[in-house]
């Protein structure tokens, strides 16, 4: 089987000698170089399919908030192709002579969770090509240019059957069919050759192959402007507006598991208008709910957009919009300041000790001690406010401590304390937030 994608890249592969020189000199003159494998830290990654991968891979680069993208074969049943394997097994598919799942052509995007919507990813998706049609897209038949979502978390299965339910209404009233795409976890990814990363770069008049419906994602948005939240009863300096609906799932679980007792220090208040409060404004289209929007100054900062059931999500995306560079570097990276720098050091006056993000107390006053170590230290925590696990790092085991509402990183725990525990909880004091007691204020 010859696609029109098979036979383009055929063309570029005959290319030889001058022809082939000149054109790699072209690709330098732009800046322009062969894809290296995807080495970047602390994102999260989401692979797509929608039809052939080089028209795919240009139109996911331009989304805002992509940090990086790759090309590559996933959801097969064979743990190792290529390019060739997986057009041959698609022969034999067609052919009656395999009953083997094929993989996909899809894109590989990689994005911080922190400060990237992922619903605006998967919107342009959405929109990109046109998910109804079976095996296939545009003139590039077959399943291996199948429709297809592979998610690498239970967040990201949640904001894509959610996404997928948004879209569905649009195109049914837009005259369209069912969605045909699959919805699974990542399976069996292989990095696809260097030949066929960023191809549309280095060939700007190759075949793209790829075309939407037309459709727009969006939410219904046809609510009484009454119901509009007034802005001037918020808290302007930061507040976080959060969007729901009626027959939402994922906004009740939301609210029973974070809403519900929240003692963080920044406001919120629940709303089902999709519309910014009067005299406000957001940065673009509510895309799901819940979604949660940090607004300062009237203007809308950060959002994030879905709840798959971790509260410890929530709350990484709520430090990083809180929290300074170097608090985030001790909270989500398990940093350390360096002793006798940190914060609450001097500290004797009676009070509590509370995590800067949710805000639930971790520390009493009358739990700490002068360890002489340079950094807070405690013989005992608040009940239930940590959670250990295990660190073998920079070649020593210790035992981490962590905040159990909010998981971010607070230092380590040793067994050379005073009375009655024997413990020696030894805190960044960066990542705590104190509040002294009324008497003691």
């Amino acid at each position: 089987m010859h696609t029109e994608k098979t036979i383009a890249l055929l063309l570029a592969v005959l290319l030889t000698g001058a022809a082939a020189l000149l054109g790699w000199r072209a690709l330098q003159a732009r800046g322009l170089s062969e894809a290296k494998p995807v080495t970047t830290k602390q994102l999260d990654d989401l692979y797509f399919g929608m039809g052939c991968f080089w028209g795919a891979e240009k139109r996911l680069r331009a989304v805002p908030g992509v940090a990086e993208v790759e090309v590559g074969y996933a959801g097969g049943d064979a743990a190792r192709v290529g390019y060739r394997d997986v057009l041959h097994e698609e022969e034999l598919i067609r052919a009656g002579r395999s009953h083997a799942r094929n993989h996909v052509e899809v894109v590989r995007v990689r994005y911080d969770a922190n400060r990237t919507e992922p619903m605006g990813i998967l919107a342009a998706f959405w929109e990109g090509h046109d998910p109804t049609q079976v095996d296939g897209q545009g003139n590039d038949i077959g399943s291996n240019y199948r429709s297809a979502i592979y998610y690498t978390t239970p967040e990201q299965k949640v904001l894509a059957e959610q996404s997928r339910d948004v879209y569905q209404r649009a195109l049914t009233a837009a005259g369209f069919g069912r969605i045909t795409t699959e919805i699974l976890p990542l399976r069996n990814y292989n990095r696809a050759e260097e030949s066929h990363q960023d191809y549309l770069l280095k060939n700007p008049d190759g075949y793209c192959g790829l075309g939407g419906t037309g459709v727009a994602y969006t939410l219904d948005a046809a609510v009484p402007e009454a119901v509009r939240l007034n802005g001037a009863a918020l808290a302007r300096a930061a507040q976080l507006v959060v969007y729901e609906a009626d027959d939402c799932p994922y906004c009740e679980r939301f609210d029973a598991d974070v809403l519900r007792d929240w003692k963080a220090a920044v406001p919120f208040v629940q709303t089902r208008a999709p519309l910014p409060p009067a005299g406000w404004s957001l940065a673009g289209p509510l895309l799901g709910t819940p979604t949660v929007v940090l607004f300062r100054d009237g203007a809308e900062v950060a959002r994030k957009t879905g709840y798959g059931g971790d509260p410890k999500a929530f709350w990484r995306w709520l430090g990083a919009q809180l929290l300074t560079p170097e608090q985030q570097r001790i909270a989500f990276e398990a940093g350390t300041e360096l002793p006798g720098t940190g914060a609450h050091l001097s500290e004797h006056r009676p009070g509590t000790y509370f995590d800067p993000v949710s805000g639930r107390p971790l520390f009493r006053s009358d739990a700490k001690f002068d360890s002489s170590c340079g950094w807070p230290s405690f013989f005992e925590p608040m009940a239930g406010a940590l959670e250990f696990l295990p660190d073998d790092s920079h070649g020593m085991h210790r035992v981490e401590v962590r905040s159990a509402s909010s998981g971010i990183h607070l230092g380590h725990v040793f067994d050379d304390g005073p009375p009655p525990t024997g413990k020696r909880y030894c805190i960044n004091g960066n990542v705590l937030k104190f509040v002294p007691d009324p008497a003691a204020a």
